[in-house]
């Protein structure tokens, strides 16, 4: 098969890796262009672009995908696939060129989880098990037909960055064996039964406010979701506080004495803090402006008190 693969961030890196080591051929690899980052705001590559580099791959950059000038570039290629890992949205102009069309890598167990953020959303909402799906596709995005899928367990204080991580290497693996099946012709699609559903919208700066007056294990999912990037942040001393870890510290039906957000205690170097339902325990935080750090080095240098609250 002769293939031509899109892709950003670091999630795609290990799909290219397989799939350049596999019996298919990538014919070149196409990315967004370069973006000014850091403090210097110096112009730099996405993760896929640095990996084709070092493999050695032709690389595209296109600022539309419908520019005539590159939908003509892709013709040239003669294409059997284009396979898509965390990618823009295709116009049916480009997807439509290969022989056999184009599929894409998506991280959850479709249909559910359609969307930008299907890893955070799904460990928001407590989920034990996700997974990666391969699917044609269509002009509607994430509802082609399915391909192959395969899931993997959400451990109880897992954080997004983990899950990420596992469901590349799943995500890689589960792709060449889903251009393989194409190849061959053994592999058959089906239609995803649109009434399961679920949506996974980007995630947007409102949705990363801890509210502490939510359940104990729904404050534990927020925080574990959006962990290590964006960050579920709080207020204290009118200063934005990031939260990355910490564990459920008790659980209880009881009515507290304690308002939500409330800094009940201090013990063991773990900041506890009120919720509506029981008490989570703060491991490792980011001041505003600071490195991130354990809660025993923010106490050793914040004047954190029992009573102080977080909003």
């Amino acid at each position: 098969m002769r293939l031509l693969f899109m892709g950003t961030p670091e999630f795609a890196v290990p799909s290219l890796r397989r799939l350049v080591n596999s019996s298919h051929l990538v014919a070149g690899v196409v990315t967004v262009p370069d973006k000014p980052r850091g403090r210097g705001q110096q112009m730099a590559p996405s993760d896929i672009k640095k990996e084709a580099i070092k493999l050695g791959l032709d690389v595209w950059q296109p600022a539309k995908l419908d520019e005539p000038e590159f939908l003509n570039a892709v013709r040239s290629l003669r294409l059997d696939l284009i396979v898509v890992v965390a990618f823009r949205i295709l116009p049916e102009s480009c997807f439509t060129i290969p022989k056999y069309g184009s599929i894409n890598l998506h991280a959850s167990l479709l249909p559910k989880y359609r969307g930008a953020a299907p890893i955070q959303r799904a460990i928001m909402n407590g989920e034990t098990e996700t997974g990666v799906t391969t699917f044609f596709l269509k002009s509607r995005v994430d509802t082609g037909d399915m391909l192959l899928q395969d899931s993997l367990q959400i451990g109880p204080d897992e954080t997004a960055g983990s899950v990420h991580d596992r469901l590349a290497e799943l995500g890689a693996k589960v792709l060449v064996k889903t251009v393989d099946g194409i190849d061959s012709g053994e592999l058959r699609s089906r239609p995803q039964d649109s009434s399961l559903a679920t949506p996974a919208p980007k995630i947007q700066r409102e949705d990363c406010v801890i509210r502490w007056q939510n359940g104990v294990e729904q404050v534990h999912n927020h925080i574990r979701a959006l962990s290590p990037y964006p960050g579920a942040f709080t207020r204290w001393q009118d200063s934005q506080l990031k939260i990355f870890h910490g564990k459920i510290s008790d659980r209880t039906s009881r009515q507290s004495q304690h308002a939500p957000g409330s800094v009940v205690h201090l013990s063991d170097n773990i900041i506890h803090v009120q919720c509506e339902d029981g008490i989570y325990g703060v491991t490792q935080l980011q001041p505003e402006g600071k490195r991130r750090m354990s809660s025993s080095d923010f106490l050793n240098g914040y004047p954190l008190q029992p009573g102080d609250q977080f909003v």
